[in-house]
């Protein structure tokens, strides 16, 4: 295996409540793996990984308290057709360790959830039952992410999303950090991963970069 990427070490640092310093600036990082970079942004601090050198990416003057997420800077790191994800909040939780309350799913391949997995995180495990589904990974930076899908959407009114996921924290060693990247403005979802011990430490976006001559 190789060393880790950089930002892991910001992820698993904030994970226990240690944060960069509130100073303003970016810390210019390399790229990620599979052609994928990123803006990452802490309280008063953000991070970049990227294949731009560090005076093109200061050059456009992001700081450390909003500028980094900025939809200006974003195209310049992606380029004119570059792909841009949404900015996700960033959380983490612990694992429960046990047994596992979920079952292994081996028919969910064509799912979007887990397709969408696929594309952008490895080693995807996908468990799930008569509520919904979640994808276990190694995501952004190489950290355990966890993602959900409820089958009907309706459901959550119901509470299924909250015990799905924390059914799903067994299956994460006791102790262990999993993080996921959750849309603001889905407010179910949002309100589920909190209720469920899941704590904000940051915002994020992923993007892809034109090929770059």
């Amino acid at each position: 295996m190789g060393e880790p990427h950089p930002l892991l070490a910001f992820f698993l640092d904030a994970a226990d409540n240690r944060f960069p310093p509130t100073d303003g600036r970016v810390t210019v990082l390399p790229p990620l793996p599979a052609g994928l970079e990123c803006s990452v942004a802490f309280t008063g601090h953000a991070v970049v990984a990227t294949a731009l050198t560090d005076e093109a990416v200061h050059a456009q003057s992001p700081d450390g308290f909003g500028e980094s997420l900025s939809a200006d800077f974003l195209r310049h790191l992606a380029g004119p057709t570059g792909w841009i994800d949404v900015i996700d909040a960033t959380l983490t939780a612990r694992g429960a360790g046990g047994p596992p309350r979920l079952a292994q799913l081996t028919d969910a391949d064509d799912h979007p959830r887990v397709r969408h997995a696929r594309r952008l995180r490895s080693n995807v495990r996908v468990h799930g039952d008569e509520r919904g589904l979640i994808t276990l990974a190694d995501g952004l930076a190489g950290r355990r992410e966890v993602s959900i899908e409820l089958h009907r959407t309706q459901d959550s009114s119901r509470g299924y999303g909250r015990s799905l996921l924390s059914d799903a924290l067994s299956l994460v060693p006791e102790g262990e950090p999993v993080f996921a990247a959750v849309s603001p403005g889905n407010a179910r979802s949002l309100r589920a991963f909190l209720a469920c011990g899941f704590t904000p430490i940051g915002s994020e976006v992923l993007l892809s970069p034109e090929q770059r001559g």
